[in-house]
């Protein structure tokens, strides 16, 4: 199980046991959208080569509101 955790200058990720870091500027370059446009799950398909997604994606804005 993949575990994402988002903030203004990126997403924390514990993917397999591992924790680390995926900064805004790296997920912009690897997904070519702002990062407040990306949504959810195209950062779980940048850490999971075939990730099983459920539920409606959701906008990284979306997500800091909260």
């Amino acid at each position: 199980m993949t575990a994402l955790s988002f903030d203004e200058t990126g997403v924390d990720v514990v993917y397999n046991g591992t924790e680390f870091r995926l900064e805004k500027e790296l997920i912009e370059d690897a997904i070519q959208k702002s990062y407040p446009d990306i949504t959810d799950h195209e950062v779980i398909q940048i850490v999971e080569e075939a990730p099983e997604l459920s539920g409606e994606p959701r906008q990284i804005a979306d997500l800091l509101e909260e």
